[in-house]
């Protein structure tokens, strides 16, 4: 048993070594003066999203608590990313990999899930996922990662190349290194538990600021300070926001809460695409609309600065979906007032 988990970690590890940091690069904003904006894009990763950080992390946490055993399954709940990602590490340590999803994800996620080699279960939506998952890990003798109970503890928020860690490295020789906010949009809260814990043990003035999809009790739970609140429904954004207050979302590392609009966040994504030519998921939208705000509050006040966002993972995930204008009409509603404010901050060709 020791000597397979000896092994699982040196595969891991051997993998981190041979990946590249994702970059960051500066979003050249027409009509925001003195604020500069960085963008982290995180859909470079070998699965090609942020989760392939949080998925590494998972595993080395379950394998050092002795929670993986050769031949056992893993069960996750997850809506696409985070499912693609372990399906990922699980392959990489030849143990089967089973994710528990609403049956509306994206095809394509679930295509790069059954091409790691995963399986999909498919449940009606995302408040049933947990219990099918510890069901399924009963029947099969596996293990339920629960990402949404572990994200926060097992990634080292003090440095080793957190993704905190890697964004303040990557800032030091900007105008403004220190960042006035990190805008972070939340799905287990693990990510914004990192920056927030991170930005408080190193010292440093940097507001972090939490952006939350429509139909999330993360903004209301943050708040009213009730940590019991439940919403019947899904996030309309895949990835982020929650119908209840998961265990790693840490209240007490964020400055603050702005709400985001669903029609706001997929008008975002397709203005981006004219800014950078890219395709980005929707919950980089929620990012970024969430930066615009901050940025011209920041203006409003005369205050210069930087501000850093994250690109969790691109665009090519969801053609069928948020790129898909008839999709978008039905399940988001209409996107265009907020496409006109957004064309204060377009580009002239």
């Amino acid at each position: 048993m020791r000597g397979w988990v000896s092994e699982a970690i040196t595969r891991i590890e051997a993998d981190f070594q041979r990946s590249a940091d994702t970059h960051l690069f500066r979003l050249d904003v027409p009509g925001i003066i003195g604020v500069d904006i960085y963008l982290k894009d995180e859909s470079t990763h070998p699965t090609g999203s942020l989760k392939h950080r949080l998925a590494r992390s998972l595993f080395l946490y379950a394998l050092c608590n002795g929670k993986l055993q050769e031949g056992r399954p893993v069960i996750e709940a997850s809506s696409g990313s985070t499912a693609v990602s372990e399906a990922y590490f699980a392959r990489m340590l030849g143990l089967p990999f089973i994710a528990v999803m609403p049956k509306s994800t994206a095809r394509s996620k679930i295509e790069l899930i059954e091409f790691y080699g995963g399986q999909c279960h498919f449940v009606g939506s995302a408040p049933e996922m947990h219990d099918a998952a510890v069901a399924l890990a009963k029947t099969t003798g596996g293990y339920f990662m629960d990402q949404f109970m572990y994200a926060e503890r097992a990634t080292d928020w003090r440095g080793n190349n957190n993704i905190a860690d890697s964004i303040f490295t990557q800032m030091a020789r900007e105008p403004h290194p220190i960042p006035a906010a990190i805008v972070m949009s939340a799905g287990t809260g693990g990510t914004s538990a990192t920056l927030g814990r991170y930005v408080r043990y190193r010292g440093y003035d940097t507001e972090l600021v939490v952006v939350d999809p429509e139909n999330s009790v993360f903004f209301d739970s943050y708040q009213s300070g009730d940590k019991t609140l439940t919403r019947a429904c899904s996030s309309r954004i895949e990835g982020i926001g929650r119908p209840k207050v998961e265990p790693s979302f840490q209240h007490d590392v964020i400055d603050r809460m702005i709400q985001v609009p669903d029609t706001a966040s997929v008008a975002t994504i397709l203005w981006l695409e004219t800014l950078i030519g890219r395709k980005a998921g929707a919950s980089t939208g929620t990012n970024i609309w969430g930066a615009l705000q901050v940025a011209r509050e920041m203006m409003a006040a005369g205050r210069e600065g930087s501000i850093v966002t994250l690109m969790c993972d691109s665009g090519r995930r969801y053609l069928d979906t948020y790129y898909n204008p008839d999709w978008v009409a039905e399940r988001i509603g209409d996107i265009r007032p907020h496409l006109e404010v957004l064309a204060d901050f377009t580009p002239t060709r």
